[in-house]
């Protein structure tokens, strides 16, 4: 089974989120898209495991959202927004889990955890 968790170790959410696989002994590649930002193409693979839309990944509440000057109110094409959040990754909701073909965000973590139960 192939996991892997974009994380950011000073995210309390995304260390739960990396804890919780740990304690149920799933090993995950660990990605800290700060530092490895996702490519426009890795990055519209995940918003499709996910089934949202680009916008949705967004973290609106960053400072860097409003430097930019965007809001969810903006109509955008998920392009636009996919390219924004590769260009300024602190834009990308925290943490997603990666699991083959699903994705979840860990925003309650038990969306993460429901990707483990079968």
């Amino acid at each position: 089974m192939s996991v892997s968790i974009f994380h950011n170790p000073r995210c309390s959410k995304s260390r739960a989120a990396l804890s919780a696989l740990e304690e149920r002994n799933i090993e995950a590649e660990v990605v800290r898209y700060l530092d490895a930002p996702p490519t426009e193409a890795e990055l519209t693979d995940i918003i499709h495991k996910l089934g949202i839309e680009a916008k949705a990944l967004i973290r609106f509440g960053e400072g860097r959202a409003k430097e930019l000057g965007i809001s969810r109110a903006d109509d955008r094409a998920d392009a636009e927004w996919i390219a924004l959040m590769v260009e300024n990754p602190i834009l990308i909701e925290r943490p997603i889990v990666i699991r083959e073909d699903r994705a979840a965000i860990g925003r309650p973590l038990e969306q993460v955890l429901a990707l483990f139960d079968e």
